[in-house]
């Protein structure tokens, strides 16, 4: 798609699109123009040239499974509905016989990675979350262990009293292969003090992953928006990951989290908006020039929208999941979980190839 060929309704977009015909980097007053503007239309079809230049028509998706060993946790974030307290009604942590048979219940042939995250449980030691690696890379060898948080690892450091490194190193023993995008909320100090003042701060969960990328592991990067940040602060996340993904080229993917209310039952205003959603989707495209992949969560989002945001700069629609429970315990409505058929389905549906991958992108086969 030439740039010419985009009717731009918003004329102070006009620079931005000249900036992303030429493939020049955005800055943080651009991204706040995007945000600011509503001609979503425009900023939808910049995004869908800048993923046309990196990954043409290919939508990649991965056959995993959700793993949240306790809920059991020392924080209180303001955003959360799936932790509880040790005594609380509906906490849990599971054993390793537990364990073993929450995977055993719900596994098939064609899982290829565990997405494993879950509270910080305080009364647990670090060994425990040693072993839960342990024991499920010596059930199942050739699965991919996609554990833990940046917030997670942080806080096994101050557990166990070892550094991140430590920390990092003893969980790559266990089996650990790349490490969750969850824990960056938003990367300013503003927001973490008011909605997450117990995790680690922004400092240190930019020192998680650069650590990580240090040590060879590839990592994942979130953003969870629609509460209490400023457009500016959305911005000036997506920056900070773009500079350390200058700085290492660790991350393989940004994804772009709608905040949950913490009922089902809030108030519609406590939802995001389909435009927000989009357009939010659209800029982290734009603006993480260094991020091979955007991925459309369709937990948070819903199938149609993820569909519809395959055309606006998503390459990514995520995997089968098996069950979620973090973003439903908060109120997300969505499904659980997709089958492969009817990831396939999304994808095809929007004129896009359904490449079904592994952890780290590899074509595993083409649907």
């Amino acid at each position: 798609m030439a740039l010419e060929t985009i009717a731009i309704q918003d004329k102070s977009l006009a620079g931005i699109a000249e900036k992303v015909q030429h493939g020049e980097r955005l800055t943080l007053e651009d991204g706040v123009t995007l945000f600011n503007s509503h001609d979503l239309l425009t900023i939808g079809q910049l995004a869908n040239l800048v993923n046309q230049r990196k990954n043409g028509n290919n939508v990649y998706f991965v056959q995993n499974m959700y793993i949240n060993p306790t809920n059991v946790c020392e924080a209180h974030c303001k955003f959360c509905g799936f932790r509880r307290d040790k005594d609380e009604d509906g906490a849990y942590t599971m054993s390793t016989e537990e364990l073993l048979h929450y995977v055993e219940t719900r596994f098939h042939p064609g899982i290829r990675e565990f997405h494993i995250v879950g509270g910080h449980n305080q009364h647990m030691p670090f060994e425990y979350y040693i072993d839960t690696l342990r024991t499920l890379k010596k059930a199942y060898p050739d699965v991919t262990i996609k554990s833990y948080t940046g917030a997670e690892i942080e806080f096994f450091s101050r557990i166990s009293g070892l550094s991140i490194e430590g920390v990092l190193k003893e969980l790559m023993n266990a089996g650990l292969e790349s490490l969750t995008g969850g824990g960056a909320e938003i990367l300013t100090e503003r927001y973490r003090m008011k909605m997450s003042p117990e995790k680690a701060s922004t400092d240190m969960y930019l020192q998680v992953h650069r650590t990580a990328h240090q040590l060879g592991l590839k990592t994942h990067s979130t953003m969870l928006y629609g509460s209490i940040e400023t457009l500016e602060e959305r911005v000036i996340h997506m920056m900070r990951l773009r500079e350390l993904q200058d700085e290492t080229n660790g991350f393989l993917v940004f994804i772009p989290l709608a905040v949950q209310p913490i009922k089902a039952s809030a108030g519609i205003k406590r939802r995001n908006s389909a435009i927000d959603d989009l357009k939010t989707m659209a800029i982290s495209r734009l603006m993480m020039d260094n991020f091979q992949h955007i991925k459309a969560y369709f937990i948070n989002i819903g199938t149609q929208l993820t569909q519809l945001s395959l055309t606006m700069g998503m390459s990514d629609a995520h995997g089968t999941l098996v069950e979620e429970r973090i973003s439903h315990a908060a109120g997300a409505l969505t499904q659980q979980a997709l089958t492969v058929d009817e990831l396939v389905w999304l994808i095809k549906g929007a004129g896009k190839r359904a490449l079904e991958r592994d952890t780290f992108y590899n074509v595993v086969k083409e649907h």
